[in-house]
């Protein structure tokens, strides 16, 4: 069994509360250093790139730079995702790790979330960002994200102002009405710099009807582990809700060849989703159509 990536939550505190987001419904956890490393040391039996979160924001850690830099010992490749609001937390030192492969930025969140920054404060830190991965010739990708172009929770509005920011900052046209139409899944800004395009899309949950089956990535492409310890089988199930085992009490190879993480393997296989959580997701329709 080989992983695309395994996410490994590293703190499940994001530092905002995105409307578009779950509550949290776990306890406030930070991933022990020495507890992090052990799952490395399984981890990369099965995949030799790790996302340091699931809903948590890494950036919202000082001392993000001792988890690169374990990841980095073992030989592993890193993928960050923020909401870019704590990007002035850290050095450029550590945000171009060695071991850092990508890092995604969820530029919708500004725009969902109650905050005394104003627009511009936001976005320096962000294109600052870009700008310094440019001159200092960064082997790394920026990935800007815009989730939010589904005409339910339209943002056309702030969208607009966006594009224009990030037009005149590169020197490429962002057109509104041609990305809406067109709904390209991204275009290039500069060298390894994307803005990547989707739409908003419902988190599982037990409350949602049913979907009923279909295939999914979970424990195909990806695994997921919490802060907590907690394997579960997609990078969705954020509180848990499908707990494959706990790393304190199993080893990662008996979570992952026990019956329940072989029956949902085996089901996917043929388009059935066995758990309850799965056939209340719809974001594996994504992958059914």
């Amino acid at each position: 069994m080989n992983f695309y990536r395994i996410y490994i939550e590293l703190t499940n505190v994001c530092g905002l509360s995105c409307s578009f987001c779950p509550t949290k419904a776990l306890p406030t956890k930070e991933m022990d250093l020495d507890f992090f490393e052990s799952i490395l040391k399984q981890a990369k039996v099965y995949t030799k790139e790790i996302a340091c979160h699931v809903v948590g924001d890494p950036l919202t850690l000082s001392n993000l730079d001792a988890y690169l830099n374990i990841i980095h010992k073992h030989g592993l490749k890193a993928m960050l995702t923020t909401s870019g609001y704590f990007l002035k937390k850290h050095s450029y030192d550590t945000l171009f790790h060695p071991c850092v492969k990508q890092i995604n930025i969820s530029l919708n969140s500004f725009n969902k979330n109650d905050t005394s920054i104003t627009f511009e404060q936001y976005m320096n830190p962000v294109l600052a960002l870009c700008e310094a991965k440019l001159e200092r010739g960064e082997d790394i990708f920026i990935n800007l994200r815009v989730w939010n172009l589904d005409e339910m929770m339209s943002e056309r509005r702030f969208n607009e102002t966006l594009f224009e920011k990030l037009s005149s900052a590169f020197g490429t046209k962002l057109d509104l009405k041609t990305i809406y139409e067109e709904k390209p899944k991204s275009l290039r800004l500069a060298s390894k710099i994307l803005v990547h395009f989707d739409n908003y899309f419902e988190w599982p949950s037990l409350n949602n009807r049913n979907y009923g089956h279909g295939t999914c990535q979970g424990l195909q492409s990806h695994v997921a582990i919490l802060a907590s310890g907690k394997v579960v089988p997609c990078c969705l199930d954020c509180d848990g809700i499908i707990e494959l085992g706990d790393l304190h009490e199993n080893t990662l190879d008996e979570i992952l060849t026990a019956k329940r993480a072989v029956d949902m393997v085996e089901g996917f296989k043929e388009g059935k989703a066995v758990e309850e959580l799965c056939q209340k997701c719809s974001y594996k329709d994504r992958f059914n159509d």
